[in-house]
């Protein structure tokens, strides 16, 4: 008889898993080294535990995912897959005597097919590397996360993630459109579709993206493309006051423009790009705004859109002279985040999102509670989404200055609930937020999304203790 995990001694415990798992798995596919696997213990998120995982696993297939599982179920052990933890919420966080199930080997391009605009990949295959694949066939994946250098397809389909383009082209689930997952009993399923239209059954395709594989490993993703557009041309705006660049915001949209991408970084993420990157950025103005346009005539679109911008009470408005100048300013709006981190060391990153209309409440209330608990939180936005990245930036040796960062962060989210918006636009719950989805949803909501879980995972092995 084969003693369960809870029961046997933990070596006992650990050399049975390592045991089962190499029956169907080659011996370089299993790290057990305590101090290896703890490299795989968390993802990038502050103020998250995470325990200290039994074994890491990295598969190269299928049928080697479909072991884990049933050997996970089984002998009852709890299994957090992941990819190349850039998450910010904590949801690819190790728990204690878990399977780290890596999916990082698993890095093919099956199959980019121009006629019907999509494209088949595994879900270790990198974001930018399917960017720059599908562009030599003269197609796009649009989704484009600001780590878009080395976060995973899986890892974008597991927490929904968006980018700087969503105002224009949409977030990943628009983009998923079927998916083979692994389920927590080894059983592989397949979602969605290759045609460009299907409405054949519930659609859970969409119910696994932003699941953060709390209901099954995806192994495999259909992924509709876009035509390449043309090279986007940027704009800066600068602004006296950050109201001031938010009701350009409204202007632009409500005028029925449809910008590839449009973001405001406040000043204090400024100051925090030129100190890092030494980018040159204006620093007297509080508010920079961002706009670009991949359209056939881009100049002529933002001339127009530089009006507005003029007539919202822009101090300075300036055009990208050409491709590279417009990726010189990307390449600080993406430098944001790590910006903010070398402040003090150590960043919260809020990821709250609004309606567009109240997007300047957002931000004068975010100014207030820095302003309340004495800290620097600076503000990046997709703004064109309403999604807002406040960052809350302390010094995590400091124990009360810790303290703040934590109630300020948790004040910044209130206050996106109170606006109308989301706890998370496009970062997921993960273990960060999850007490906070509870409040999003309502009880009766959350009562339902954990029968959905209970339904796939019956013995609630996948990703334990996210979302809920």
């Amino acid at each position: 008889m084969i003693m369960s995990r809870i029961e046997a001694p933990r070596d006992e415990a650990q050399g049975n898993l390592t045991d089962r798992l190499l029956a169907g798995l080659p011996a370089e596919a299993i790290l057990t080294d305590p101090d290896v696997t703890a490299s795989y213990a968390n993802d990038m998120a502050s103020f998250c535990p995470a325990g200290a995982p039994a074994v890491v696993v990295l598969p190269r297939t299928v049928e080697e995912v479909q072991h884990v599982m049933r050997t996970a179920t089984e002998l009852r052990v709890p299994v957090v897959p992941q990819g190349a933890r850039s998450g910010l919420s904590g949801a690819a966080n190790a728990s204690d005597g878990c399977i780290v199930l890596s999916l990082t080997r698993m890095d093919r391009i099956l199959e980019i097919n121009p006629v019907d605009r999509l494209a088949v990949v595994e879900p270790g295959v990198v974001n930018a590397v399917l960017s720059r694949a599908v562009g030599e066939h003269g197609l796009s994946y649009p989704p484009d996360p600001s780590s878009w250098e080395m976060c995973t397809i899986g890892g974008n389909i597991g927490t929904g993630s968006g980018g700087l383009c969503c105002v224009k082209y949409g977030v990943t689930a628009e983009y998923v459109l079927g998916l083979d997952v692994v389920l927590a009993d080894g059983r592989l399923m397949s979602t969605g579709r290759r045609t460009a239209k299907g409405v054949a059954g519930y659609d859970l395709t969409r119910l696994f993206v932003g699941s953060e594989g709390s209901l099954g490993i995806v192994v495999r993703a259909v992924l509709a493309l876009k035509p390449k557009p043309p090279e986007q041309l940027v704009l800066a705006a600068e602004f006296s006051s950050a109201a001031d660049a938010c009701d350009a915001v409204c202007r632009i949209m409500a005028g029925g423009h449809v910008p590839s991408l449009l973001e405001l970084m406040d000043r204090t993420t400024v100051r925090a790009v030129n100190a890092l990157g030494r980018m040159g950025l204006p620093e007297t103005t509080e508010a920079l705004l961002l706009a670009a346009f991949d359209t056939p005539d881009p100049a002529a679109d933002l001339a127009a859109l530089g009006a507005l911008c003029e007539a919202a009470g822009a101090t300075r408005v300036v055009p990208a002279e050409d491709a590279a100048e417009s990726e010189l300013l990307l390449q600080a709006r993406r430098m944001s985040l790590v910006a903010l981190e070398a402040v003090k060391g150590t960043t919260m990153i809020d990821d709250v999102c609004v309606p567009r209309s109240r997007l300047a409440e957002m931000l004068e209330g975010v100014e207030r509670i820095a302003q309340k608990y004495r800290l620097t939180i600076g503000v990046c936005a997709h703004a064109g989404d309403g999604n807002t990245h406040p960052t809350v930036c302390f010094d995590a040796q400091d124990t009360d200055e810790t303290r703040r960062a934590r109630e300020s962060f948790d004040e910044i989210m209130a206050l996106g609930l109170e606006l109308g918006g989301t706890i998370t636009g496009e970062h997921g719950v993960g273990v960060l937020k999850k007490e906070w989805l509870a409040r999003e949803v309502g009880p009766v909501g959350l009562e339902m999304q954990r029968a959905v879980k209970q339904a796939f995972d019956p013995l609630g092995i996948l990703n334990p203790g996210k979302l809920f």
